[in-house]
């Protein structure tokens, strides 16, 4: 928990205490049992995903408009290489200006959304050319390269230099994280492990393409545009970086096991590669990286993922990493959370599936999201640490009304995780777009002023702010009490330390306002409206009454111990399995 969050989680204490009994006050300074869902510290934010080119472009003098020939060279070029139209949309598949100082000049917008970190993309230097190999791209493919520059960020090349495209005088990788830092924030920093930029199919090699660069510049490694069974590493030093079996038919295999398109990809068994990656990430949280989100994890052995976390975090104690698995099957992901395979958390895949059709045009109850919870004996190491969404720059943006995203986020804010908001969702900006027709469109400062007018943003901003006021939200254990149909009703409770706080969510996800009336572990006291200020007092065995408007959220704070036996016994059980030991 950030300094200031701490703060306002003591005063909000502080004053649920000042407005109970003697006895109550007493029962709060006496020793209680714990109840939380982690301690994990990260798990307190909620974080902003920018694709950094995509964002704001602070700053026109870096855009290097004429690199790979500019307009004159339409094969090589990288900057502003617009698609044909899906349905009337355009995308585009070159670098498009967004920087660091369009991101640190608006910082001041992500934090008054709620939201306490930013997690960018890739910021390791890429090609300077748009690549001439693969195949092209079409409004619905994927992994479908030819034409594309590295405006992405994953594309890395030298993974100790930063992107020119990126830094402003006086605004490096360091000085972005000083200012998100100084913003009371932390900075996620998108990292890749299994592959480097495209290697092979070209007409012709190009500069940097299937090539690695050491700290000092020296080429280490080289893919020769050659395909992968062809190279030599037995006898030439410069292949020894790669494997060599080449992409894989899901037909005949697992795809995890050969090459993604035809990026360059990395050896796990070389012990080269291992050392290249700590030192060249390390590097980067020396400079205010505060954690990291693993892009494709999958693609590379436990073993490796286990060498290289236990390895960064011997110089970082608990430094919090989260994988990208693209995989719906909560069993497969959860491998990454446990010992012996990196113990990282996950993107939470199974989740965002079922929020798509809660929330999206589907229109399923709030019992399908149940399933994929696993509060209790689920093959997580902790749910409570995945990182929950609904969406991102690899699939469509969800389709939805403006209800449905602010259902979305009314859910996302208060159950179990730590959630993850896209870039634009705040407005619905591009929903149901794909990568290639329009998912990553620039946003810039047009698209801040348009989201600020819109509802979704400001019904974001009020629970997501709740949030990050609300310790139990952040990081207490679940108590679900009803989630059927257009309603849900949870209990969420932290205690430990000086922190005693029990939070009761009612979310309505229908078009009529909803009657609420909560007696089931109900604990007698004075209840107050995390989100108007008001107070409902309970008498034991009394009930909790309320109205939650249509597409609304309730939350309902008691900031005191947990006396109740009957909630006291059903905290018990669901900390019993909650998280496997480690």
């Amino acid at each position: 928990m950030t300094r200031s969050l701490l703060a306002a989680a003591i005063a909000l204490f502080v004053g649920g205490c000042a407005s109970t009994s003697p006895q109550d006050a007493a029962s709060n300074r006496a020793p209680v049992k714990d109840y939380y869902g982690t301690l994990e510290p990260f798990a307190a934010n909620a974080v902003y995903f920018v694709v950094t080119d995509r964002f704001v472009n602070g700053d026109t003098s870096n855009d290097h408009r004429d690199q790979g020939g500019g307009r004159a060279n339409p094969k090589t070029r990288t900057f502003d290489i617009p698609l044909p139209p899906c349905n009337g949309v355009a995308g585009n598949i070159g670098y498009l200006g967004g920087d660091f100082k369009g991101i640190a000049d608006n910082l001041d917008y992500i934090r008054g959304m709620g939201f306490t970190s930013v997690w960018i993309t890739p910021v390791v230097d890429n090609p300077d050319e748009a690549f001439t190999g693969g195949s092209p791209p079409g409004c619905g493919s994927i992994l479908t390269d030819q034409g594309k520059s590295g405006y992405h960020g994953y594309w890395g090349t030298n993974f100790f230099k930063l992107d020119e495209h990126l830094p402003s005088a006086h605004l490096d990788f360091a000085g972005l994280a000083s200012a998100v830092h100084a913003k009371d924030m932390t900075l996620v920093l998108d990292i890749v492990g299994n592959h480097g930029s495209p290697g092979w199919t070209m007409p012709k090699p190009q500069p940097k393409f299937g090539q690695v660069f050491d700290q000092a510049g020296r080429l280490v490694a080289d893919h020769q545009n050659l395909p992968p069974q062809a190279l030599d590493p037995a006898h030439n030093p410069l292949h020894r970086f790669y494997n060599t079996t080449g992409p894989v038919d899901a037909a005949k295999g697992s795809i995890f096991d050969g090459n993604l398109a035809q990026l360059a990809d990395f050896d796990a068994g070389n012990p080269a590669v291992l050392d290249y990656m700590v030192d060249a990430y390390g590097h980067w949280i020396d400079q205010g990286a505060d954690a990291f989100r693993i892009d494709t994890i999958s693609w590379m052995p436990p073993s490796f993922w286990d060498a290289f976390t236990r390895r960064i975090r011997a110089k970082h104690p608990g430094f919090f990493m989260f994988g990208e698995a693209f995989d719906y099957d909560a069993a497969k992901i959860a491998t990454h959370t446990l010992p012996g395979n990196g113990e990282v958390s996950v993107l939470d895949f199974p989740m965002k599936q079922a929020m798509d059709e809660v929330f999206g045009r589907k229109g399923a109850g709030y019992e399908r999201l149940a399933p994929s919870l696993f509060l209790t004996d689920g093959p997580y190491a902790n749910p409570y640490e995945l990182a929950t969404f609904y969406d991102n720059h690899d699939m469509p943006r969800m389709d939805a009304s403006d209800e449905g995203f602010i259902d979305a986020h009314n859910w996302l804010f208060t159950a179990r995780g730590i959630p993850v908001v896209y870039y634009g969702s705040e407005m619905g900006f591009m929903r149901g777009r794909a990568e290639h027709a329009g998912n990553r469109n620039y946003f810039g400062n047009e698209g801040i002023a348009a989201a600020r007018r819109s509802p979704i943003h400001a019904a974001l901003a009020r629970i997501a702010n709740v949030r990050a006021a609300t310790p139990a939200l952040q990081r207490g254990v679940q108590v679900d009490i009803e989630l059927q149909g257009n309603r849900a009703a949870f209990y969420r409770v932290l205690q430990h330390g000086d922190v005693r706080q029990v939070a009761l969510v009612l979310l309505n996800k229908g078009d009529a306002a909803q009657r609420f009336d909560i007696s089931s572990l109900l604990q007698p006291g004075q209840w107050r409206s995390a989100l108007d200020g008001g107070t409902l007092d309970v008498r034991a065995g009394g009930t909790l009454s309320t109205d939650v408007a249509a597409h609304g959220v309730q939350v309902f704070v008691l900031d005191a111990a947990v006396t109740m036996p009957a909630l006291q016994a059903a905290l018990d059980r669901a900390m019993t399995g909650a998280r496997r030991p480690r």
